[in-house]
């Protein structure tokens, strides 16, 4: 892999980076032939640095790829025009530095393929955690079932809304009738959570605090 750079070039960044884009990707050796045809002033400067870049790694045209082509903003040149009634008009003469380099695609390859194998060694031990902590369940020996947060997705705020509405425990959700989960859910707005999961939950909960004690 080898570079070449040329800097404080009178041309538009703007304009040169059309020509870099077409470039880049493509074999030195055909990219020096079609720069030899195009008619922009662009596409002489580039190939001059393409051709560098080749020569600063000893390597012949057909062998390399251009693997990056950047054109970079360089200082503005300003000048004046005169203009009507003693006043002036401002002229902005903009350069670039361009920036080519090549190398072989098997050099290419080695690169992308080094940092693949750092990144395996770190991710190893990161997937081995995982499976060493087991998920601590929520019914365990000498279960509270005062604690409404044992139920799935209760939290603290929903919590202080059930204690608002006189429930306090596991065992009033486990025995509530359809008539009352139906004023509840209208009251809080839980959309069927109480039937559908809570009660669920709260009468295992009950039988497994039972078998334990």
């Amino acid at each position: 892999m080898s570079t070449a750079t040329l800097k404080f070039i009178r041309l538009s960044p703007t304009k040169a980076r059309l020509v870099a884009r077409e470039v880049q990707g493509m074999n030195a050796e055909m990219a020096l032939a079609a720069l030899e045809f195009m008619p922009n002033k662009a596409a002489g400067i580039i190939s001059k640095v393409i051709a560098s870049a080749v020569a600063n790694g000893e390597y012949e045209p057909e062998e390399v790829t251009i693997l990056s082509c950047r054109v970079d903003k360089g200082p503005v040149l300003r000048r004046f025009r005169p203009r009507a009634r003693g006043s002036a008009s401002r002229i902005l003469k903009p350069t670039s530095h361009i920036f080519v380099e090549v190398g072989t695609v098997v050099e290419e390859e080695k690169k992308k393929a080094a940092p693949a194998k750092s990144e395996k060694k770190v991710s190893e031990p990161a997937k081995e955690e995982p499976t060493e902590k087991k998920p601590a369940s929520k019914a365990k020996k000498g279960t509270d079932l005062n604690d409404l947060k044992l139920l799935s997705g209760v939290g603290p705020a929903m919590e202080k809304k059930l204690n608002a509405e006189g429930i306090t425990s596991i065992n009033q959700i486990a025995e509530m009738s359809k008539e009352e989960i139906a004023d509840l859910d209208a009251k809080i707005g839980i959309r069927g959570k109480i039937e559908d999961t809570w009660q669920k939950e709260a009468q295992e909960l009950i039988k497994n605090n039972e078998k334990e004690s």
